[in-house]
């Protein structure tokens, strides 16, 4: 059974950091297209992130671009989402989501499970 687990959420200041986990269990992450998607009070889900491993390819959202970075340790099953010099507008629930056709695609609509997702809230 897949299974996705999302952490490190939290209330921070603009200009903050966090980083955000993503464990999952039931599957082989290097199998799947992952994404970081978010989804801020009354406005609809958004990619932020998205990897495919067999190319390696890495894409972000023009809004996080610079300011975000993805990464992963193959040995827990664990991807991350590091937010740096955050913004009051980076406000959100924040989801991981996979993709077992392997599409990396900022659109919510390609992924096929989610976590329950983590909060995250920047203060002005």
């Amino acid at each position: 059974q897949v299974q996705l687990v999302e952490s490190g959420g939290g209330l921070v200041q603009s200009g903050g950091s966090l980083r955000l986990s993503c464990v999952a269990s039931g599957i082989n992450l290097d199998n799947y297209a992952i994404g970081w998607l978010r989804q801020a009070p009354g406005k609809e889900r958004e990619g932020v992130s998205c990897f495919r491993r067999p190319t390696g390819s890495l894409y972000y959202a023009e809004s996080v671009k610079d300011r975000f970075t993805f990464s992963r340790d193959n040995d827990k099953n664990t991807v991350y989402l590091h937010l740096n010099n955050l913004k009051p507008e980076d406000t959100a629930v924040y989801y991981c989501a996979i993709d077992g056709s392997q599409i990396c695609d900022l659109s919510p609509l390609v992924y096929e499970d989610w976590g329950p997702g983590t909060r995250v809230t920047v203060s002005s």
